[in-house]
């Protein structure tokens, strides 16, 4: 028999948090012997692996729960992924101002990773338990969202002298050998944590929007995660080129809270929202790179 817990087949849990370690096992092992991060080129095929077994999961519930929670799936690891970019511009205006270098980024961010996959289920399943019990949290979600689009369509201000940044200046991060202190990596990592958590409260509600199957929510942002660690080396040096997208990134969480707030009328399919939200990733990114200023000068790698 069958046991069924919080959308899925016992199983299908621990199958699938078995390919989650075996991930996080293959990146570090991988990533670490190229000397903490390697090349752009490296990092850019790990994000291609995680993309490519995202993709395959999806085939996968395709076949055994049906196009449904595929498409849904899809939509909402798009949106996790594509709110992640957000969170990456803070992990670099905060890697650039504490002069980290590679290897010692990618143990903060692996440690954060961690973190974050705990948080994420702890607040997936908060999220869920709270939506079935009280149908009200809908309309509340729906306007957290709507707020934060609104937020977001404001410039972007990611102060290198906030108190926090200003705090951990304040701390010796470089050690012997370059080693930073366990006290002050211990503040970084949770920093790092703190900021993910910010920008849970905005992500999680907007793939509950999309789908109220836990398994699907929980499966979508952990593999987004996955692969937030490579891609951030990925675009390290391109993240200052994106600079019109959290343009789109508000555009995608006004649809999604609207979404939200009139579903009890208003019905959208799923397939539509994917290629919405494909739509607006697309054409803000094309627009950040079509009107990115020439440099005059080359910018400092994140990686030197």
């Amino acid at each position: 028999m069958t046991h069924i817990f919080a959308g899925a087949s016992l199983s299908y849990w621990i199958a699938f948090h078995v390919i989650v370690v075996v991930l996080l096992v293959v990146d570090l092992i991988v990533l670490q012997r190229k000397g903490g991060g390697g090349s752009i080129r490296a990092a850019w095929g790990w994000t291609a692996v995680v993309a490519a077994l995202a993709f395959c999961f999806a085939l996968f519930l395709s076949q055994t729960q049906g196009k449904q929670p595929a498409l849904e799936f899809l939509s909402g690891y798009l949106v996790e992924g594509s709110l992640s970019v957000d969170n990456l511009f803070v992990f670099l205006l905060m890697f650039r101002t504490l002069k980290l270098n590679s290897h010692q980024q990618h143990h903060v961010l692996l440690w954060g990773i961690l973190g974050a996959i705990v948080m994420r289920a702890l607040f997936i399943v908060a999220g869920t338990s709270l939506l079935m019990r009280f149908a009200w949290v809908e309309y509340v979600f729906g306007a957290f969202l709507l707020y934060a689009a609104v937020k977001l369509m404001q410039p972007a201000k990611h102060d290198s002298s906030s108190g926090l940044l200003r705090w951990l200046q304040s701390r010796s991060v470089d050690g012997a050998g370059g080693k930073i202190p366990m006290s002050s990596f211990l503040m970084i990592v949770l920093a790092v944590e703190a900021t993910d958590l910010i920008f849970a409260l905005d992500s999680i509600p907007a793939v509950l929007a999309i789908t109220r199957d836990t398994f699907v929510v929980y499966t979508s942002n952990i593999f987004a995660i996955l692969g937030l660690r490579s891609l951030y080396f990925a675009l390290s040096n391109a993240l200052d080129k994106l600079r019109l997208l959290h343009y789109g990134l508000a555009v995608i969480l006004a649809f999604v809270g609207l979404k939200m707030i009139a579903s009890h009328w208003i019905e959208i399919p799923v397939t539509w929202s994917l290629l919405f939200i494909v739509a607006v990733l697309g054409a803000f990114t094309a627009a950040s790179l079509l009107t990115a200023p020439k440099e005059s000068q080359p910018k400092r790698s994140v990686q030197s």
